[in-house]
């Protein structure tokens, strides 16, 4: 349910409610897609790069790519923690949801991610 429904009533929103499973599943759908777009991958490099400026855009491209095939393998907590980390808002309109990312997040997940390859690598 919207917040401009839960403080002004029905009339204030055309989505109004909208099932919690559908919205999650969306959102956790376009993250996915999200990752591995060039805009993105660029976006998460550059912000990567203020953190760590040895970090390479090939390595981050990798990292990203690498997530989407073990997504369902982790555990639902950390999926919610990844999740939690990447999205600004989720944004439902009438016409589809919008979920912009927040780009330190990016990096910081771009991070974790690399850190876990370098401990596989060193095992």
């Amino acid at each position: 349910m919207s917040t401009a429904v839960l403080k002004q009533g029905r009339d204030a929103c055309p989505v109004g409610r909208v099932p919690a499973g559908e919205v999650e599943a969306a959102v956790i759908g376009q993250v996915r897609r999200l990752l591995v777009t060039p805009e993105v991958i660029v976006r998460t490099w550059r912000a990567a790069c203020e953190q760590d400026g040895t970090i390479g855009e090939g390595e981050v491209r990798s990292a990203l790519s690498d997530l989407d095939p073990v997504w369902e393998e982790l555990f639902p907590a950390e999926q919610a923690r990844i999740v939690q980390i990447l999205v600004e808002r989720v944004d439902v309109a009438p016409d589809g949801i919008g979920v912009p990312l927040w780009t330190e997040g990016l990096a910081s997940l771009v991070q974790d991610l690399r850190a876990g390859m370098q401990a596989r690598e060193a095992a």
